[in-house]
Formats: C-alpha cells, sequence, structure tokens
C-alpha cells in the first residue's frame, strides 16, 4: 500500500498552497490529504491532526510548511504508521523548543516587524503579516500579483501558538526526516534550518538558492520530488 501523503498548510497561508504539488503526487497513486491547520496553538493542533491520523488507514507521510512542521513534529500516532517527516521550510522542533525559539537559531528572521497583531477576547492576538510587507517578507521569489492574493487570504496564527513550547517527543527522534528550504528565507533563516536538519539526521538536505519561505509554492516540482522521496524511502 502506498503511503497517504498528509499536507500542513502553516501559517500566513492556507491549504491552497500545496496545488502545484498535488498532480505529482496523485498522478503516482498516493492519496492526499490536505491538513486544514487551525493556527491556534502547536498542542490542540497536533491533537486534531493526530485525530484525522487516526482515520486513515496504512502508512502515511506528512509534510509541513513552516508551522505546519511544528504541528506534524507533536503528533501522537499508532506505532509505525507514519514513515516519513518532510520539512518543507519548517519547524522541525526539539522537546521544550518554540517557533519563536527555533527561528533564533540563527540571526535573520524579519517576521516579527513586519506584523499585524489583532487582539483576541479572553486574552492573546492573531498576527497577520502586514499587505504591503508580505510579498519581501514571504514571498519574494513569486509575481507580485500571486503574492497579493496570498496576503488577501493568509490565514493569522496566535501569537501564543509560535511561543508555545514544543511537546516532550519529537517525531523526528522517531522517524525519519527530509528537510527542504530555501537560501532567502526571511521568515526562519536558512541557518536555522541548517542546524534543525543537522540535529534530526536528514535523509536528506536540499537548500534551494534564491528561494523565499514560499519553497513550496515557487519550486512546487522540487517539493513533490523530496515528499516522493519520503514516500518511497522509508
Amino acid at each position: 500500500m502506498k503511503p497517504t501523503v498528509i499536507l500542513v498548510h502553516g501559517a500566513y497561508a492556507e491549504s491552497s498552497s500545496w496545488n502545484g504539488v498535488l498532480e505529482p503526487l496523485v498522478s503516482v497513486g498516493h492519496r492526499v490529504i490536505a491538513f486544514a491547520t487551525p493556527l491556534r496553538g502547536v498542542a490542540t493542533d497536533a491533537a486534531l491532526l493526530s485525530d484525522l491520523l487516526g482515520t486513515v488507514e496504512g502508512p502515511v507521510v506528512l509534510a509541513g510548511h513552516s508551522y505546519g512542521g511544528a504541528v506534524l513534529t507533536n503528533v501522537t500516532a499508532a506505532p509505525g504508521q507514519v514513515v516519513g517527516a518532510v520539512y518543507i521550510a519548517g519547524f522541525a522542533l526539539e522537546a521544550g523548543e518554540s517557533c519563536a525559539d527555533a527561528s533564533a537559531l540563527a540571526p535573520g528572521s524579519t517576521l516579527a516587524e513586519t506584523l499585524l497583531p489583532v487582539p483576541l477576547t479572553g486574552g492573546g492576538a492573531d498576527t497577520y503579516i502586514a499587505p504591503e510587507k508580505y510579498h519581501h517578507q514571504f514571498a519574494a521569489d513569486l509575481p507580485v500579483e500571486q503574492a497579493r492574493l496570498m496576503a488577501v487570504t493568509q490565514r493569522p496564527v496566535t501569537d501564543r501558538a509560535l511561543a508555545e513550547p514544543s511537546g516532550d517527543h519529537p517525531l523526528w527522534h522517531s522517524v525519519p526526516s527530509w528537510f527542504l528550504f530555501g537560501e532567502l528565507d526571511h521568515n526562519i533563516p536558512a541557518g536555522a534550518h541548517r542546524i534543525m536538519a543537522a540535529r534530526a539526521k536528514a535523509r536528506e538536505t536540499v537548500e534551494i538558492a534564491g528561494a523565499s519561505h514560499v519553497v513550496g509554492v515557487s519550486h512546487p516540482a522540487e517539493t513533490a520530488r523530496i515528499i516522493l522521496e519520503a514516500a518511497v524511502g522509508h
């Protein structure tokens, strides 16, 4: 049985960010599910992803972009069910580490200065990337018009989610991992991605010259290839 591929989008994006990789996966016989990440908190989002996993028969490859990597890192799955974890400019957090911590593993993130907070009833805030800063910050290697549409459809993440410590049992400690990221990622610096990939002892690490944080959108063929590599290489 070919693995089911579950795609986990991150903050300031949404499920359609995976559109470019769907056909290469489906065309070779994989069932694909694009999980709608709530972006409310690492533990609560991971619990919902774990619920989805519980309905899937057979092996699964999880692929997460950005904050989606933090979510998949914290899933609970049946022993042996998840056969690969693919981090597409994603957070492969260590136990107790937050997304904010991991972004600071190397200098260069400029995300904080682009965020617009929306206070929430009960405390905390949703955060959006300011529309006029979205293209340069998030998707500089995409056409301006495409980035403008993505800025409008971006989904916010809570400030608490970005600061929430990861759980005690990171998935990548027990599951083989693959990493793909862009050289010019302004959200999570390439140096931080390299550190996360090295400590996870990644099966493969691909850094794409000139690519932005949305490397999965700007380089769908390379993204699909590494997900397929995980699906056949476990």
